[in-house]
């Protein structure tokens, strides 16, 4: 066979090849790495081309990742990159809830709480997930296929595009459960959004719709995933055509209230999620990319994350050092709140730390203690 019928046709790489990985990907309880063939844009598969897919698989806990799947996602994206034959990366969860919902609140709340030492350590490895996807010679892709929050949210901005199913939420949890958005988000969030949208979202922690957030440029694109009677309908939840409310703001991808959001819920219950749409304009986005010079792509990505992988450079080592500390303070009380708390009272109580903090109550396990949603449940102080 001629090199040029190789090239041509995706035979194997000679043996001689060098292999670039650090390490092969280990097969993690938690995350899939998966080539899919790469198609054209009709549809037709490439041989001996394909997409990286890198799938967060940890459903029971809306694919929040471990430590463990921490490491796994540094690897994939290292065999991603390093790969001869993947033309762009797909990263996603499974399911149709949630991309990721951020750490795995459990791990933190029963192994990193009060353990600022260990915690930094884990750091160091959130700052390699971060920047190996930042760092990744091939395009990323985030398949938004739920919801996309805190610490997931963060990774999905260090992604190149988004593509995102629109019941999906995005948002960060930060000052509400323990910590700063300071794994990415106070680096991304302005760029994406501009400085005030940027302090509305990593400040407040309200959730935006998958409507809002293409809205400002949060995102690349969205679909439906709601079928009703066999079709698709936009998000019944949310405002989706272009309304004025009564102060003349625009209520595009704003929540329902009253009537219209009970119309919108029971609309949602008759219903059922299929993320076939979502999955057709990935495929889309990637054949784009696969009919374009793959040293003119890398080059050209690698120049336009630079804004994004300034800021993040500037900032994760001092952002690491504060998060390792912030988890004998608030870090701990939040998300032991989190873990331990109802499904209704999740939160600690911030009047009280506000209270104590004003009369100067020092930290303590009592203080902790005193805040948490039992101690709430039993009266407060």
């Amino acid at each position: 066979m001629s090199k040029r019928t190789e090239a041509v046709t995706g035979a194997t790489a000679p043996a001689s090849a060098k292999d670039h990985q650090l390490a092969p990907f280990p097969g993690a309880v938690g995350v899939r790495f998966e080539k899919r063939p790469a198609r054209r844009p009709d549809g037709t598969e490439v041989p001996g081309l394909f997409n990286a897919w890198i799938v967060l698989d940890n459903q029971a806990q809306f694919n929040s990742y471990t430590t463990d799947m921490v490491k796994a996602v540094i690897l994939a994206f290292g065999a991603a990159s390093s790969a001869r034959d993947v033309v762009s990366v797909v990263f996603t969860g499974a399911g149709d809830k949630a991309f990721c919902t951020g750490g795995n609140t459990k791990e933190y709340a029963e192994y990193y709480a009060g353990n600022p030492q260990e915690y930094r350590q884990y750091m160091r490895l959130f700052n390699d997930m971060v920047s190996g996807i930042l760092g990744c010679d091939k395009p990323v892709i985030c398949r938004v296929n739920g919801m996309r929050i805190g610490g997931g949210q963060e990774i999905g901005m260090a992604c190149d595009f988004t593509i995102a199913q629109d019941l999906a939420r995005f948002g960060q949890a930060g000052p509400k459960h323990g910590s700063a958005p300071i794994g990415g988000a106070t680096d991304f969030l302005p760029v994406l959004l501009g400085a005030e949208r940027a302090m509305e979202t990593g400040l407040l922690c309200e959730p935006w719709s998958a409507h809002r957030a293409y809205r400002e440029g949060m995102i690349t694109d969205l679909v439906p995933a709601l079928k009703v009677d066999g079709k698709f309908v936009a998000n019944p939840l949310v405002w989706t055509d272009r309304l004025l409310d009564e102060y003349g703001r625009f209520l595009h991808g704003e929540p329902k209230t009253g009537t219209a959001l009970a119309e919108g819920k029971e609309l949602l219950r008759r219903g059922t999620v299929d993320l076939g749409r979502l999955d057709e304009r990935v495929e889309q986005l990637c054949a784009k990319l696969l009919l374009t010079f793959p040293d003119c792509t890398t080059k050209t990505i690698e120049e336009l994350r630079k804004p994004k992988l300034r800021a993040w450079t500037a900032n994760k080592e001092n952002s690491r050092a504060w998060l390792a500390l912030n988890m004998m303070t608030e870090g701990r009380t939040g998300f032991r709140a989190f873990n331990e708390g109802t499904k209704d009272d999740r939160e600690a109580d911030f009047v009280a730390l506000r209270q104590a903090l004003a009369r100067a109550t020092p930290w303590s396990p009592e203080l902790v203690e005193s805040l948490l949603p039992a101690a709430k449940a039993d009266g407060g102080r």
